[in-house]
C-alpha cells in the first residue's frame, strides 16, 4: 500500500490532525501499548513529554494484542480505543489503532512503518521506567533504539531496575541529559525523565475489578 493511500485511513486508524502534523516534520512522541484499560500513568506520562521534550504532540498507539502480554484478559479493541480517548481529554493527545491499519504486531515494525510515511516527522518513542525494566526482551530492541530517539519516563519502583537493565546499560553511553533536545537528536539517543511518579497500572485496575 503506498503512502498516500495509507495517509488517509479512518479515523481510528490514523486521526487528520496526526498526519498533518507529521507530514511538515513535527516533533511526535509515540506511546504504544494496549491500553487495557488506558489509566493516569498514560496521561502522567504523555503530559511530561509534553513539556519536556518540547513536543508538538503525543500519539497513543492502541495495540490490536500486545506480544508480551496475554490475550485472556483482554478487552477488545473498539473498547480500549474508547477507552483511551476518555483518558486522553487533552487537545495534544492522540489516539489512534494505526497498527490495526498496518498489520504490525512489533513496536519496530510501526516505526519502520510510520516513518516510512512521514520521513519529515521527528518521532520519539515514550515508554516508563517499567518497559524499560524489559526492553531488551522487545523483537528487535537493538534496532528500535537506532531509528528513534527514547524518552524514559521513571515509574515507582522501577528507577534502579530501568537504569540497571540490559538495555540500559547497553545504551548507557547514547544517554542525553538536556531532554529538551531528545526529538532532535541522532540516534541511538535516550533521556531518562525524573518527575513526580504517578502508582497506576492497567493490571490494578484489572484486579480491582474497574476494567469489565
Amino acid at each position: 500500500m503506498s503512502s498516500e493511500a495509507m495517509a488517509r485511513p479512518g479515523p481510528d486508524a490514523l486521526p487528520e490532525r496526526v498526519a498533518s502534523f507529521a507530514r511538515w516534520g513535527a516533533r511526535i512522541g509515540l506511546l504504544g501499548g494496549s491500553f487495557n484499560p488506558a489509566h493516569e500513568g498514560h496521561r502522567h506520562i504523555s503530559l511530561i513529554a509534553l513539556r519536556r521534550l518540547k513536543l508538538d504532540l503525543v500519539w497513543w498507539l492502541v495495540s490490536p494484542q500486545n506480544p508480551l502480554k496475554s490475550t485472556s484478559e483482554m478487552a477488545p479493541l473498539e473498547r480500549r480505543l474508547q477507552s483511551a480517548r476518555e483518558m486522553a481529554a487533552h487537545p495534544d493527545i492522540a489516539v489512534s489503532a494505526i497498527e490495526a491499519e498496518l498489520k504490525t504486531q512489533y513496536t519496530v515494525d510501526t516505526i519502520a512503518a510510520l516513518q516510512r510515511m512521514f520521513p519529515r516527522a521527528h518521532f520519539v518513542w515514550l515508554m516508563g521506567g517499567d518497559s524499560m525494566a524489559s526492553f531488551h526482551l522487545w523483537k528487535d530492541w537493538e534496532e528500535i533504539a537506532r531509528r528513534v530517539p527514547m524518552a524514559v519516563i521513571a515509574r515507582p519502583g522501577f528507577t534502579t531496575k530501568a537504569l540497571n537493565s540490559p538495555a540500559g546499560i547497553a545504551l548507557q553511553a547514547a544517554r542525553v541529559r538536556d531532554a529538551g533536545t531528545l526529538a532532535d537528536a541522532k540516534p541511538p539517543a535516550w533521556a531518562f525523565i525524573h518527575e513526580r511518579l504517578d502508582p497506576a497500572s492497567a493490571t490494578a485496575l484489572r484486579n480491582r475489578g474497574v476494567w469489565r
